[in-house]
């Protein structure tokens, strides 16, 4: 079973989801309860029990404790996908819309958690019994002002994932850097994957999973979500070294890639509108259809990338990144993709209908600009161009 948490669309107004398929795609399970759903984990010890992270939009006397006009309720909760009872675990309300929406809350024990509040631009702590933050770890400790984003938005912390060792890796998206905080002692720099205008590495990153080296690591998978591909880097003598990657023509603002037992990467597809399962080699042996996935989880494969195997493990020295469809179309697809900027391509498929992918946002481009172009030509030939009617307008003040 895939368990799949979806984004929804704005503008054409589709609902959020998180749905369960089949391995051949049959839905066994389906809930649109709230607006948007980012963050699903499965519960270690159940065989069909999820963590989910969601969120809803609040109006008027309902964001009265946060005194603002506008609010978000995030709730994470836990869920039997076989029989759908659920129960809240933990709820806050947050005084924003986009930047107070929470993406990922990762379980430390029974009663701890640990959340990536982007409103906060911080990783804290919650003791979900009493609702108190007991540690939080902040970017501005170790970010200066002058990079990241705009204020409100600032770091946006998307990603936490809690360590065996007790370290946290967190990914800080509009630094394009994952970083591990040692609660106590801060940043370890020297661990930091990333850097500051080096867009080559990674690229507003999401989901970054730390693979240990008890299998194979220590190596993170990570969706370099504004380079759309997927990518993995093994951390040898000191340094991070690209070990892997995948890419395709339909692969489009990934967010999410888990290593799963069987060496094969699960990836979250945003903009593709689909999750597939990549082997090593780039070969896509499974796939899904679902409008804007966030994340995705492989019931029975552990929490993340948490039962699988480095790439340099399984193949025995670094890959490269791989891409499988070589066709004509495909490489015209791929070079458009590298000539238009990302940022604004993705940017125009977040708000726009759900109907429309990159091809369609291309063709609409195309036709925008030959339209102008024509215009532009028939202005300038005909007796209505700008010389003409200036002469006339000059005229008749003569």
């Amino acid at each position: 079973m895939t368990v799949v948490s979806t984004q929804g669309f704005y503008v054409s107004d589709e609902e959020a989801e998180l749905v369960a398929f089949s391995e051949t795609g049959r839905v066994l399970y389906y809930n649109s309860t709230y607006r948007v759903y980012f963050d699903v984990d499965p519960v270690p010890g159940t065989q069909y029990t999820v963590e989910y992270l969601a969120s809803k939009h609040l109006n008027g006397d309902d964001c009265r404790t946060v005194r603002t006009e506008r609010c978000t309720y995030n709730v994470y909760k836990r869920l039997n996908l076989s029989t759908g009872e659920e129960r809240e675990i933990y709820g806050e309300v947050t005084p924003q819309i986009f930047s107070g929406r929470w993406h990922d809350v990762d379980r430390i024990n029974e009663t701890h958690v640990a959340i990536a509040d982007i409103l906060r631009d911080s990783v804290r702590v919650v003791n979900t019994t009493s609702d108190e933050t007991v540690w939080e770890w902040n970017a501005s400790s170790y970010f200066p002002p002058n990079v990241g984003g705009a204020e409100g938005d600032w770091s946006h912390i998307n990603d936490v994932e809690v360590l065996d060792d007790g370290r946290f890796t967190v990914g800080v998206r509009n630094m394009d850097r994952v970083v591990f905080v040692e609660p106590g002692e801060g940043v370890q720099s020297d661990w930091t994957l990333g850097e500051e205008n080096n867009y080559s590495i990674l690229y507003e990153q999401h989901n970054p999973d730390y693979i240990p080296a008890s299998r194979g690591g220590p190596a993170i998978t990570v969706a370099d979500s504004e380079n759309s591909r997927v990518l993995e880097y093994q951390r040898q003598n000191g340094s991070w070294t690209r070990s892997w990657g995948w890419h395709d023509s339909r692969l489009q603002w990934p967010r999410d890639a888990d290593r799963l037992p069987s060496g094969n990467t699960l990836v979250s597809d945003t903009h593709g509108d689909r999750v597939a399962e990549v082997a090593p080699n780039g070969t896509v042996v499974w796939s899904v259809t679902v409008g804007m996935p966030y994340e995705a989880e492989r019931l029975g494969t552990g929490d993340e990338s948490a039962g699988g195997q480095s790439m340099q493990e399984l193949r025995g020295s670094p890959g490269t990144i791989t891409h499988r469809d070589r066709g004509i179309d495909s490489s015209v697809w791929l070079s458009i993709k590298r000539f238009m900027p990302s940022l604004p391509v993705n940017g125009a498929l977040y708000a726009g209908p759900s109907w429309v992918r990159f091809a369609e946002l291309s063709f609409i481009v195309v036709a925008v600009l030959s339209l102008l172009t024509w215009c532009g030509f028939e202005i300038r030939w005909s007796r209505y161009g700008f010389r003409t009617s200036a002469r006339k307008l000059v005229g008749r003040f003569i």
